[in-house]
C-alpha cells in the first residue's frame, strides 16, 4: 500500500528539512536553483534497507557474501514497483558513489591512503519522501509502508509540514540561519489533527561563535602548475587527449555543516545540490552538473567543460560570457568529452538512439559561467540502471579521454585520493529510473574538518596560470560559505 498526499499551500521544502537535518541518514536532494533542470527537491526519511560498500559490503550492518553490484541488480529486479504518480520518485534509494568506487571498478590502483575514511558508496532505500515540484508549486508526501505502517508514516510527514508551516507563520528563521541556531522541541508542536491553532513557544535562539577557518591544499601553486605541465606532456606524447586535474583543500572550521549548507544554497543556488547526513559525516553539495538521468529508459547526460568567473559589472559579466562562448580551447575540450560520453552510452543504449541535442550552451551560476552539452539515448530493454551506471561511471567530464588512461595519470599526478569528489549523488527508483549529479562544488565534513576538491580540464592548449586560477574560482562559492574569503 502507498499513500500520497498533495499540498498547494505549504512551507518551502528546505524549511521542512531543517526540522530533520540532524537525524542520521536523513538526506535532501536540493534544487535551490529552480529551472527546468532543478524542477524537483526531494527529502528522504525512514530508511529500511541500507547498503554500504567499503572495506566490505554490508546490508543493514551485516556482511553480505554477494557483491554490491549483484545485490542491487537482484533487488531492483525482484522489487519492481510501478510509479503511476506524476512524480520523479515514489519508492527507491538515495545515496552516493565516490570517485574511489569508480577507480576501483576500473582497476586503477591508488598510490595514496585515504585522507578521510568514508565508504566508497552508500545506497539507502527509504520508506517516506517529501517532494516539492517547483514548476507546479506543489508539495507531495509519499509513505510506502515498507518499514512501518503507511498511516503512521504519513502522520509523521504531515506533522513535519505543520511544524514548518507554524514556524513560517511565526516569522521565525530556519534552524541554521546565518546569525543564529534554533533548537526545536518536537513535543511542543501541534498534533496534525489540531491544525495550526496551537501556540509555538519552544523556539530558542543561541548566537553562534564566529567560524574561524584554516585552509590547506595538497598542492602548492607551483606544484599544481608543474603537474599540469606534465599532463600536457602526456598529451603531446599521445597518451591522452584531455584529462581533469584537481587539487584537494582541507578546511578546519567551527561552522556546523548544516549552517554551511544553508549559506551555500542561498548564495550559490544549484539544480543538483543536497545535504546528506550519515551521522559520522555529512555532505554539503551545490553541484551544477547532471551526470545521468533516466526516465522511462530515456537517458540524459550534461557534461560541463569550460568555466569563466562572473563579472563585477554587467559589462564585464557580458564580456566574460562572450569570451567563453568564443573560446576554441573550451569548445575543443567539451567536444572530446561529448565523444567519450556518447561512446559510454552506446555501450548500453539502443543502436541509433544516442544523440547530441545541445553542443555548446553557456549556463550562468552565481559565481561562474559554464559551457555545457546535452546527450540523450535510450537504454536497451534487457538492461537496468546499474548497467547504465557501470558503463558510464565515473563521468567523462571529470576523468578525461581515453578514460582509463586518464584515470591512471590522475592517480600518478594528483597528490591524493579524490574520495567522494567527482563521484555522484542522487537517487534510483524501484521503477528503474535514476537521477545522479557529478559531485563538484561539494564539501565532505568529518571530525571538524571540511574536505573539498576543485579542478579543470587539461588540453594541449592549457595555460598553466589559468588552470590554477580556475580551480580557485570553482572553490570560491564553498570557501565563501565557510567564511574563508
Amino acid at each position: 500500500m502507498q499513500l500520497i498526499q498533495e499540498f498547494d499551500n505549504y512551507p518551502p521544502i528546505h524549511r521542512i528539512f531543517a526540522l530533520v537535518h540532524d537525524k542520521e541518514d536523513s538526506v535532501f536532494l536540493d534544487s535551490s536553483l529552480q529551472n527546468q533542470l532543478g524542477r524537483y527537491s526531494i527529502i528522504a526519511l525512514h530508511p529500511y534497507l541500507k547498503l554500504v560498500n567499503g572495506e566490505q559490503f554490508t546490508v543493514n550492518g551485516k556482511p553480505s557474501e554477494e557483491s554490491f553490484e549483484a545485490y542491487v541488480k537482484k533487488y531492483l529486479r525482484t522489487h519492481q514497483e510501478k510509479n503511476t504518480a506524476s512524480l520523479p520518485l515514489v519508492s527507491g534509494a538515495v545515496g552516493y558513489f565516490s570517485y574511489d568506487y569508480g577507480r576501483e571498478k576500473e582497476r586503477v590502483k591508488a598510490q595514496y591512503e585515504k585522507d578521510v575514511d568514508i565508504p566508497d558508496c552508500i545506497l539507502i532505500f527509504y520508506d517516506s519522501f517529501i517532494i516539492e515540484d517547483h514548476e507546479n508549486h506543489r508539495l507531495s508526501l509519499v509513505a510506502n509502508g515498507h518499514g512501518q505502517d503507511c498511516d503512521a508514516g504519513m502522520e509523521i510527514l504531515l506533522s513535519l509540514v505543520y511544524r514548518a508551516k507554524a514556524l513560517e507563520s511565526q516569522g521565525n528563521q530556519s534552524p541554521a540561519d546565518e546569525n543564529s541556531a534554533v533548537s526545536v522541541r518536537e513535543e511542543s508542536f501541534p498534533d496534525p489533527a489540531q491544525g495550526l491553532k496551537s501556540n509555538i513557544t519552544a523556539v530558542h535562539r543561541y548566537p553562534l561563535e564566529s567560524a574561524a577557518a584554516a585552509v590547506t591544499a595538497n598542492f602548492t601553486k607551483e606544484d599544481y602548475k608543474d603537474a599540469v605541465r606534465r599532463m600536457i606532456q602526456y598529451i603531446v606524447e599521445g597518451d591522452i587527449y584531455i584529462a581533469n586535474m584537481t587539487q584537494q583543500l582541507q578546511i578546519t572550521s567551527s561552522m556546523p555543516p548544516y549552517e554551511m549548507f544553508e549559506r551555500l544554497r542561498t548564495a550559490n543556488p544549484s539544480p543538483f545540490g543536497g545535504y546528506f547526513n550519515y551521522g559520522s559525516f555529512q555532505v554539503v553539495c551545490a553541484s551544477p552538473e547532471r551526470f545521468l538521468q533516466m526516465r522511462n529508459r530515456k537517458i540524459q547526460t550534461r557534461p560541463i567543460k569550460g568555466t569563466r568567473k562572473r563579472g563585477s559589472t554587467p559589462e564585464e559579466d557580458a564580456a566574460l560570457r562572450r569570451e567563453l562562448e568564443l573560446s576554441e580551447k573550451d569548445k575543443s575540450e567539451l567536444l572530446m568529452i561529448v565523444d567519450l560520453e556518447r561512446n559510454d552510452l552506446n555501450r548500453v543504449c539502443v543502436p541509433g538512439s544516442v544523440k547530441v541535442t545541445e553542443l555548446f550552451t553557456v549556463e550562468a551560476y552565481a559565481t561562474v559561467f559554464h559551457l555545457i552539452s546535452n546527450i540523450v539515448g535510450e537504454l536497451r530493454p534487457e538492461l537496468t540502471v546499474m548497467d547504465l551506471l557501470e558503463a558510464a561511471f565515473p563521468g567523462g567530464s571529470i576523468t578525461g579521454a581515453p578514460k582509463l588512461r586518464a584515470m591512471e595519470l590522475i592517480d600518478e599526478l594528483e597528490h591524493g585520493r579524490r574520495n567522494l569528489y567527482t563521484g555522484s549523488m542522487g537517487y534510483l527508483s524501484l521503477d528503474g529510473d535514476c537521477d545522479f549529479n557529478i559531485v563538484i562544488r561539494t564539501a565532505l565534513y568529518k571530525d571538524g574538518m571540511y574536505y573539498l576538491g576543485a579542478g579543470g580540464g587539461i588540453t594541449y592548449e592549457s595555460d598553466l596560470e589559468f588552470e590554477y586560477e580556475e580551480t580557485i574560482q570553482k572553490a570560491r562559492a564553498l570557501l565563501d560559505a565557510l567564511g574563508c574569503l
